[in-house]
C-alpha cells in the first residue's frame, strides 16, 4: 500500500475518496478516529488514503488534478 493523500480536511477527504472510487481505484483510510478524537485539531494526525502500489502512480495523478492549486497533495 502507498498513501496518495494525508489530510485534516474531511471535505478534501471525500472528495478524494470520491474521485479514486469513481476511477476504479479501490482505497483505504487509516487514522479516521484518531484524527477525529480531536477534531482534526492536531496537525500532526492527520487521515491518510492509501492504495495499492501498482495503482499509486494513477491515482496521485487523479488526486493532482482534482484538487489543483490546493498545495496539500
Amino acid at each position: 500500500m502507498i498513501e496518495v493523500l494525508a489530510t485534516n480536511d474531511p471535505v478534501k477527504l471525500s472528495f478524494a475518496q470520491a474521485v479514486l472510487k469513481e476511477a476504479g481505484i479501490e482505497a483505504v483510510t487509516l487514522d479516521e478516529q484518531t484524527s477525529s478524537t480531536f477534531g482534526g485539531a492536531l496537525p500532526w494526525i492527520k487521515r491518510r488514503i492509501l492504495v495499492r502500489e501498482d495503482d499509486g502512480p494513477r491515482a496521485k495523478s487523479l488526486l493532482a488534478e482534482a484538487l489543483k492549486g490546493d498545495g496539500e497533495t
